[in-house]
């Protein structure tokens, strides 16, 4: 059954419940829909597109800001048995051409926050012939979201959609370079929804709070728990502690995942006096799930100080794996925090050598996985495709290690490892000890060139407001904490950049610390 079979049973099961809930705070809007009107907008959706040249394999970006819209889309353009393309709502005009050019799309998709980044390039996106726009102050030459939902029919589209079927053509954050197309099926996306449905034991009456960006398979893949059981998902379309709160108490929010940005806002809200628990009925908030970047096993248990009552997991994935839940630590594992967990539901993972041999327990090795949610490809690029997919299995270029329970530890990515005059240093290792620092907000190291021992450790360390923490507090701490060679060279007070999934830049860093390398 594939997603858009998923949404299509929900429409005649679950007629006139809410499907989703869409809140814009500031403003103090909110909007929802049923799943019946969102299965008929997802069909008139497709249909025009059809009207518009639109078949089976042709590509269509869609670049949104979360919405309900953004959902209506996602599903009218699968629903044509076309490639979805959302993109990164951080990407520059450049950016967006390039994924234009890659995909080679017929159509965009766009909402109000990109129309002067598509108007620099318009005239060189040489294969879309259409552009629909959802918001207001239509571009001229645009056609309306809505307008072509007056003229088209709510029935079925009647394309056959098969499970190998590619429906998704997802690029990478582009953290590390030029983003990278991965190319997901149908299979992966159904894949998906039952393994988010078994690890959270999501039911048709929870309500998931629905955080992160749409475009990036994390927070998508996780809504498909909602989806796959008919439960019904709020998009907070703002992101503060107290909107959080706000949402959970009174849409009675059972499920929300946070990234790890998110949680450190809360628990220094909560910390400061700001935000208050007593304050809102938080009773029916269950579980609190994190992933998407390393989370300090510091993080949770001040988390859990909170909330001791409130069930916690951390799931690991990649755009590769379709998102989250290859391992994940389970519900029941609370006692096993640090770790990432096990291997997901119905995946295998293996820790292995450069030479694909599992390597013993407590010795770090690449995480490589198998399962239905593996990508189809590395779209256009067979011999990265080869490179990272061999024998069926998936080389995930993240390092790990395995406990004698069988649990997961994350170590660092690959490419990440920082090596000293010959010794291995894992930036995350160092990360949460500066995070255990009460000054200390956010932190991560990096490694730069030195003539001497190749590379040294620096520290890009953001204070906590009204602290006056100083470098060589840093330093003093990082003595007193660390062995000598793992210790950084240096200490920079300044704000450490993520991305829009909680993930820290670590190549903008690097640039913008060149100066720091030193032959000693």
């Amino acid at each position: 059954m594939t997603i858009s079979d998923m949404l299509a049973k929900n429409a005649v099961a679950y007629t006139d419940e809410t499907a989703l809930i869409e809140i814009k705070p500031s403003e103090s809007k909110r909007h929802e829909i049923t799943w019946k009107m969102l299965d008929d907008r997802a069909n008139k959706i497709a249909n025009a597109l059809i009207q518009r040249g639109i078949s089976k394999g042709d590509r269509v970006i869609h670049l949104m800001m979360n919405s309900i819209n953004w959902l209506e889309v996602y599903f009218g353009i699968i629903r044509t048995g076309a490639w979805a393309v959302p993109l990164n709502f951080r990407f520059a005009s450049k950016d967006i051409k390039y994924c234009a050019d890659i995909s080679q799309a017929k159509a965009i998709f766009f909402g109000e926050e990109f129309i002067e980044r598509l108007a620099a390039i318009r005239s060189q996106l040489d294969t879309v012939n259409s552009f629909i726009f959802s918001g207001q102050n239509i571009p001229a030459d645009t056609e309306s979201l809505e307008d072509i939902l007056v003229s088209s029919s709510a029935k079925p589209t009647g394309v056959s959609l098969a499970a190998d079927d590619a429906c998704g053509l997802y690029f990478t954050s582009g953290t590390t370079g030029q983003p990278k197309p991965i190319l997901l099926s149908h299979k992966n996306m159904e894949f998906a929804a039952v393994v988010e449905s078994q690890h959270h034991y999501q039911q048709h009456d929870d309500n998931f709070i629905l955080l992160p960006p749409l475009y990036h398979t994390g927070a998508k893949m996780h809504w498909f728990g909602s989806l796959i059981t008919g439960g019904k998902a709020t998009l907070l379309r703002e992101i503060k502690p107290r909107y959080i709160f706000e949402a959970v108490a009174r849409e009675r929010g059972t499920i929300v995942w946070l990234l790890v940005p998110w949680a450190m806002d809360i628990l220094e809200a909560l910390d400061r006096g700001e935000l208050k628990k007593e304050d809102y009925d938080l009773s029916c908030w269950r579980l609190m799930h994190i992933g998407a970047q390393p989370v300090p096993a510091s993080l949770i248990k001040r988390w859990k100080r909170y909330f001791p009552d409130m069930q916690y997991d951390t799931n690991y994935g990649l755009s590769e794996s379709t998102g989250p839940g290859c391992i994940h630590l389970g519900i029941e594992n609370e006692h096993k925090v640090g770790a990432i967990g096990k291997a997901g539901y119905n995946w295998q993972v293996r820790i292995v050598d450069n030479d694909g041999n599992n390597v013993a327990r407590e010795e770090i090795g690449e995480i490589i996985i198998k399962g239905d949610g593996t990508m189809k490809e590395y779209y256009k690029n067979p011999s990265k495709t080869a490179e990272s997919i061999r024998d069926g299995w998936l080389y995930t270029g993240d390092m790990a290690k395995m406990d004698e329970d069988g649990f997961i530890y994350f170590i660092d990515r690959k490419k990440d490892v920082v090596i000293t005059g010959g010794e291995n240093i894992f930036p995350i290792e160092i990360e949460e000890i500066l995070l255990s620092h009460p000054a200390v907000y956010d932190a991560a190291i990096i490694g730069i060139p030195n003539e001497r021992l190749g590379e040294i450790p620096i520290a890009i360390v953001a204070p906590k407001p009204d602290t006056s923490l100083t470098e060589e507090a840093v330093m003093a701490f990082c003595e007193d904490n660390l062995p000598k060679y793992k210790r950084p060279r240096h200490i920079i007070l300044d704000k450490v950049p993520r991305n829009p999934t909680g993930k820290i830049e670590k190549t903008k860093l690097r640039v913008k610390y060149s100066q720091y390398q030193t032959g000693n």
